[in-house]
């Protein structure tokens, strides 16, 4: 009989499965889910991977597989999985007739709750598991009025498919810090605050009074908050940040080659100062922070696997949690119809990024506090490792019974 790690390692190969491959889905069977009530809906605020499917149909924001791993959860009706319903649970199932149970989150309280000024919580942050929540301040950028989007990204995609439908708009700091703080009393321990490209004074300006709301609503001074920026030109206003009470920082380069990011960052690149200063930026922001509280993304297959394990080691010697989550073509985005690299693809990244955090010393704790959805590959892989799930303990009870 397989152990528990080994049935977790499979769990694992499943969800990276899931994540790139999504799932076909009828209408009907979501209809069962209780979405909205019982069940947590996804908000498309910053980015949407749904292919196929009108704006108005709600869907969850995630699986639950059967050990506890996490996998997100998106249409796609070329998937070779698909969702079923069996009038008792839900199960996802292949071409082969491979059958796997799954659950959905519930709902979180303060989601039918509405802010001060009448704005419906849900819509300004969003609960994205493990006790994380995600603001995206801005469902736009303004890279679009000059052609000059990141060619993976459909965040001005997103806002017309989904703005109107869901109320999804500008957040306002008050907004925000009433939202942050019904989350907070409700268990949750970390934010992130993202959204479009805005001009550099305007985003820290922004992020100091978000930060004043936040404190004055939660009492806190330290409300473990991670601020996503662009590189700014002037590296001194990282420590303004420090300053305002984000725990960390995060700098998302996007792609490790130089001639990568020109092609596919051309705001970026122009705005920012271009692949180098970014690179200047997340050390400059490892003086102020520390070592493991400043994060950078790379989208895991825009480039060679070499590339970018090449980034991720250099980054993570000099203290930045870098890691390159799966890749899912955004529809509405300029490569909408690109194909991602196959799972195991993604699945050797991990393990290779995992090697790396372990040598430089990267606790499970700095990963998670640095980084928006606490549930990426490698995050799982310290889960497994350290024995950090749930399942592991009634493993343990199970055999002291038997005992």
């Amino acid at each position: 009989m397989p152990t528990l790690k080994e049935r977790l390692y499979d769990e694992w190969a499943l969800k990276a499965e899931l994540t790139q491959d999504g799932v076909s889905v009828h209408p009907e069977v979501l209809r069962r889910i209780a979405l909205g009530s019982a069940a947590q809906e996804t908000v498309n605020c910053l980015f949407s991977y749904n292919r196929d499917l009108a704006a108005e149909i709600d869907v969850p924001p995630y699986f639950i597989l059967p050990h506890g791993l996490i996998a997100l959860f998106h249409v796609d009706r070329r998937s070779d999985w698909r969702l079923e319903h069996d009038g008792h649970g839900f199960f996802v199932v292949d071409r082969d007739g491979r059958s796997v149970p799954v659950s959905f989150p519930e709902r979180p309280g303060y989601y039918a709750r509405q802010t001060s000024d009448g704005t419906p919580m849900r819509t300004v942050a969003v609960h994205n598991s493990d006790d994380v929540i995600f603001v995206a301040y801005s469902n736009e950028c303004s890279l679009q009025a000059t052609s000059r989007d990141c060619l993976f990204c459909n965040i001005n995609a997103t806002a017309r498919k989904y703005g109107d439908v869901q109320g999804v708009k500008w957040k306002y700091p008050r907004q925000i810090g009433e939202t942050v703080a019904a989350a907070y009393a409700e268990g949750a321990r970390h934010l992130t605050i993202s959204g479009g490209f805005v001009p550099e004074r305007r985003e820290v300006e922004y992020y100091l009074d978000v930060a004043d709301e936040i404190r004055a609503a939660t009492g806190l001074d330290d409300f473990n908050g991670t601020a996503c920026i662009g590189a700014p030109r002037d590296l001194d206003v990282i420590a303004k940040y420090r300053e305002a009470g984000y725990r960390t920082l995060a700098i998302n380069i996007e792609v490790w080659d130089e001639h990568f990011f020109r092609a596919y960052c051309p705001g970026k690149e122009q705005e920012c100062g271009g692949r180098d200063h970014w690179v200047r930026a997340l050390e400059h922001a490892v003086g102020v922070f520390g070592r493991g509280r400043v994060r950078s993304n790379m989208v895991g297959g825009l480039e060679s696997k070499a590339t970018t394990l090449e980034g991720i080691e250099i980054l993570s010697r000099k203290g930045v949690v870098a890691m390159s989550p799966g890749w899912i073509p955004n529809p509405g985005s300029a490569l909408e119809g690109h194909r991602s690299p196959e799972p195991a693809w993604h699945l050797d990244v991990a393990r290779k990024t995992y090697q790396i955090y372990r040598q430089v010393g990267f606790t499970f704790e700095q990963v998670y506090d640095a980084t928006a959805v606490p549930q990426t590959l490698v995050h799982d892989l310290y889960r497994i490792e350290e024995e950090r799930l749930p399942v592991f303990a009634e493993e343990r009870a199970k055999e002291a019974v038997a005992a």
